[in-house]
């Protein structure tokens, strides 16, 4: 009887143990978010660092508190360079440049994942030596902002973002008044994505007032208005950068009122990828050259070379068509002096 009991009792706990073995492991804890109060910028980078070294955190922001940068972190950068994943949520809150020494606010390396939620990105400013990105370089990393906005920064390419072949997704994000010799508010030769929010309000000295697109870029229910470009493009340009370039496709997107001292009011092409326009209109566009207040499509190819100094080409090409453009369910109406240019360049649009 008693042997009877011992087996049972061994042959109960094995199965206890068995059924121990096979339940699955506790999922473990995710970090608690680092909250920075006001204005604490030592807390700020200290937070951007431990993620970097931990390869992942997330920061939240005093809502609306302004972030004041004084100086640069490292050459070039406010903040330090974001080589893990990081996020970053405020509530209406600000991060800003305050300082007569030029550096722009965030840098993504290849490396690294920036997410930024309800944040305003301002006064970044790049200088001579690193002349890129001025609110935000990506350089080949993935950068999201949400419900944002990027805004009076400076640079030599990308005035508010430089997507240097990286991944950019904008939702609901705001890009105004930024200043670059090209694509005052995005410059981008890698993959974007904008869904809703806007380009706006932006200059290029040169190229591309709102967007210098050298990219797989898709618009998407986004408004590029009251841009302005010194030469070409006053809302969008396509061309490549670096020898990079890629499609643009618009839908249900407006680009209205923007202006270009030379050709392209709205658009102007300057690369043979497709361009398509689904449910979109180009309206009340300005060239204050002789033509191409909508859209300009010549058939000749731009090129940028950016590296110490930025080197732009223009290449005609008359044995070539005009580049390709779909306008499907679109329209290009109400532009000055001409809606589209060359006549018949782009199918559907009249002259």
């Amino acid at each position: 009887m008693t042997d009877t009991l011992r087996r049972a009792t061994v042959t109960a706990v094995t199965g206890l143990g068995l059924c121990l073995t096979l339940l699955p492991a506790a999922p473990a804890q995710a970090q608690p978010a680092t909250r920075i109060p006001c204005n604490d910028v030592a807390a700020l980078k200290t937070a951007i660092t431990n993620a970097n070294t931990g390869g992942s955190g997330s920061i939240v922001l005093a809502p609306r508190c302004v972030y004041t940068l004084t100086s640069a972190d490292n050459p070039g950068d406010g903040l330090p360079e974001i080589t893990g994943k990081v996020s970053i949520t405020g509530d209406d809150t600000t991060i800003e440049r305050n300082s007569a020494a030029p550096f722009r606010i965030f840098h993504v390396r290849q490396s690294g994942s920036l997410s930024l939620n309800s944040i305003t990105v301002r006064y970044g400013e790049t200088g001579a030596d690193d002349s890129d990105g001025g609110g935000i370089l990506n350089a080949g990393g993935a950068l999201t902002l949400t419900d944002s906005t990027v805004r009076n920064n400076r640079a030599g390419t990308g005035g508010g973002i430089w997507n240097q072949r990286g991944t950019l997704v904008l939702r609901n994000t705001t890009v105004s008044n930024n200043r670059a010799g090209f694509g005052g508010g995005v410059a981008t030769n890698g993959t974007m994505t904008m869904q809703g929010g806007a380009l706006r309000g932006n200059t290029s000295g040169a190229w591309g007032g709102g967007l210098a697109n050298a990219g797989n870029t898709t618009l998407n229910n986004t408004s590029v208005e009251n841009n302005d470009s010194g030469d070409l493009g006053g809302g969008i340009i396509t061309l490549t950068i670096n020898l990079q370039t890629g499609p643009l496709r618009l839908n249900s997107t407006q680009v209205s009122g923007n202006i270009a001292r030379n050709d392209g009011g709205g658009i102007r092409f300057g690369s043979s990828e497709r361009t398509t326009l689904y449910r979109s209109t180009v309206t009340h566009n300005t060239s204050n050259g002789s033509s191409g207040g909508g859209i300009s499509n010549p058939g000749s190819f731009l090129r940028l070379f950016i590296g110490t100094s930025a080197r732009m080409d223009a290449q005609q090409n008359t044995t070539l068509p005009p580049f390709p453009v779909d306008l499907i369910r679109s329209s290009v109406v109400r532009n000055f002096p001409a809606n589209c240019f060359p006549l018949r360049s782009v199918l559907g649009c009249t002259g």
